[in-house]
C-alpha cells in the first residue's frame, strides 16, 4: 500500500461544513466592506524578502525567525531572488499602492481576504497557515478614519453576534518622541538589568519597546514601573488620540487606555488598537492595527498617511464556537426526497427552477455501492441533518398529480401541502 500523505504541520484543511462557516463570515464581511465603502484588494502570496525585512523590521520576531523565505532558482542571467510567503498583508498593499501609483487621484480605502504564513508553533487559534481580513485606509491623515476603522470593526462584531471582547487603545506618537522615550527606556532597563530574562536582554538595544509587552509575570512590576511613552507625546500627538477617543465615546464603542500596547511591527506611529477576548486563551487578540503613515515613503512610494487592521479569521470563527454561535444560513432551505429514481429527470428540473429563484436545495443521492434510492426513512434522517427547514417529496402519488408535497421540518407544525410542478415560482418564495 502506498504511504498515506498528510497535510503540511500547521496548514489544516477546511473542510464541509466548517468551509460553510468561512463563507458565511466572508460574506458578511463583504457586505459590511461596501457599506463602508472599501473596495477589494487582491495581492500574490509571495513577495520580495526585503519587502518584509524593510517594513515589518529587520529585529523583529517574524523576520528574524518565523517567514518562510527561500532562494528562489536562478534565471536566465543567472541571477536568484530571495522570496517569502507572505507572513502579513499590510505591506504588500502598500507595495501594490506604491508599484501602481493608486493614490495618485486621491486616497483609498481598501480590504483583503486570504492566507498569510509564519513558522509557529501550532497551538488553538493559531496555525503556520493562517488567514486574515484586513481594512486599510491609504491617504487620508486624520483621527476620523482611524475612528472610522475601529467602527467598523465593532459594527463586524455586532453582525457576526460576537459580544464577549474588549478595545484597547494607544498612541505611539511620532518618531521624534519615541526616539526620546526609547533612550529613557533603555537607560531605565539597564538599571533593571538583573529583572530582566533572555529575551528582554536580546532587545534591550535592538527593539527595548516589545519589552513592554512581554508576557513573563516575574517582570510585570519592572515594566509597570518604566517611563510611559505617552508621557513623551506632544501637542500635536495628544491631540489626535484625543479626538479618537472623543469619536469612540460618540460612538458608543467602549475603550481601555493600555500604555503597554506597543504592537509587533515597526512601522506603526500614533494610533494602535486591539480587539481582545478572554476566552480564547493566550491568543487572545482577534483584530490589531494602527496608523502607519511612513510605510508608504520607506516603500519607495510618495509619502502618504496609512491606517489599518487586521483580523485572525480562525480566532474570530473559535470565538463564534465559543459562544455557540451558529449561523442559521448555513443549511439548505430545503432537501429533496426521491423515493424512485426514475422520477430523477423531473426532479432535476423543479430542482433547478428553485435554485434559478434563489432557493438552496439538498439533493438526496444514495452511497457508492446502495441499491436503489433508499427507504424513505433513511432520507427523512438524512432531510433533519441537513438542517433544512423543508423536506420536498417526489412521491409516485404527488409525482402523478404533477405535484411535490413540502413537508416543514423546522418550527411550529404545519400541515404537509402540494404545490404543482408547473408553478414552481409562484411557491418558491415560500421556501427562501
Amino acid at each position: 500500500m502506498a504511504e498515506k500523505l498528510t497535510a503540511v504541520k500547521g496548514m489544516n484543511d477546511i473542510l464541509p461544513p466548517e468551509s460553510a462557516r468561512w463563507e458565511w463570515l466572508e460574506d458578511v464581511v463583504r457586505s459590511l466592506m461596501a457599506r463602508y465603502a472599501y473596495r477589494n484588494i487582491r495581492t500574490p502570496i509571495l513577495e520580495h524578502t526585503r519587502l518584509f525585512v524593510r517594513s515589518i523590521g529587520e529585529v523583529t520576531d517574524i523576520v528574524e525567525k518565523e517567514m518562510y523565505s527561500f532562494e528562489d532558482r536562478a534565471d536566465k542571467h543567472g541571477d536568484a531572488e530571495h522570496l517569502t510567503l507572505r507572513p502579513e498583508n499590510t505591506a504588500s498593499v502598500v507595495r501594490a499602492a506604491s508599484e501602481h501609483n493608486l493614490l495618485y487621484d486621491g486616497g483609498k480605502r481598501l480590504y483583503y481576504m486570504g492566507p498569510m504564513f509564519r513558522r509557529e508553533r501550532p497551538q488553538r487559534g493559531r496555525y503556520r497557515q493562517f488567514h486574515q481580513i484586513g481594512a486599510e485606509a491609504l491617504g487620508f491623515a486624520g483621527p476620523e478614519v482611524d475612528a472610522e476603522l475601529i467602527l467598523l470593526a465593532a459594527a463586524l462584531w455586532r453582525e457576526l453576534g460576537l459580544s464577549d471582547w474588549r478595545l484597547e487603545i494607544n498612541s505611539l506618537g511620532q518618531p521624534e518622541e519615541r526616539a526620546q522615550h526609547r533612550a529613557q527606556l533603555i537607560a531605565y532597563l539597564e538599571r533593571h538589568a538583573d529583572g530582566l530574562d533572555e529575551e528582554a536582554r536580546r532587545r534591550l538595544h535592538s527593539n527595548p519597546l516589545r519589552i513592554l509587552d512581554t508576557k513573563n509575570p516575574t517582570m510585570q512590576d519592572l515594566v509597570n514601573g518604566a517611563p510611559r511613552l505617552i508621557d513623551f507625546l506632544g501637542a500635536a500627538s495628544l491631540a489626535h488620540f484625543d479626538a479618537l477617543k472623543a469619536m469612540l465615546d460618540a460612538n458608543g464603542v467602549p475603550w481601555t487606555f493600555n500604555p503597554r500596547l506597543v504592537r509587533g511591527l515597526d512601522y506603526y506611529n500614533l494610533s494602535v488598537f486591539e480587539f481582545v477576548t478572554d476566552r480564547l486563551g493566550s491568543q487572545g487578540t482577534i483584530c490589531a492595527g494602527g496608523r502607519y503613515d511612513y510605510l508608504i515613503g520607506q516603500m519607495g512610494g510618495k509619502a502618504a498617511p496609512a491606517v489599518g487592521w487586521a483580523l485572525g479569521v480562525e480566532r474570530v470563527l473559535e470565538l463564534l464556537k465559543e459562544q455557540g454561535s451558529q449561523p442559521s444560513e448555513l443549511a439548505p432551505a430545503a432537501f429533496a426526497v426521491v423515493p424512485d429514481a426514475q422520477a430523477l429527470p423531473q426532479v432535476l428540473q423543479c430542482l433547478q427552477a428553485l435554485r434559478a429563484a434563489g432557493v438552496s436545495v439538498q439533493m438526496h443521492a444514495p452511497a457508492a455501492g446502495s441499491e436503489g434510492m433508499g427507504s424513505m426513512k433513511s432520507q427523512f434522517k438524512r432531510a433533519d441533518a441537513s438542517g433544512a427547514r423543508f423536506a420536498l417529496i417526489f412521491g409516485q402519488a404527488e409525482l402523478a398529480q404533477g405535484c411535490v408535497a413540502l413537508k416543514p421540518l423546522r418550527g411550529a407544525p404545519q400541515e404537509q401541502v402540494l404545490e404543482p410542478l408547473s408553478q414552481v415560482e409562484q411557491w418558491a418564495a415560500r421556501l427562501r
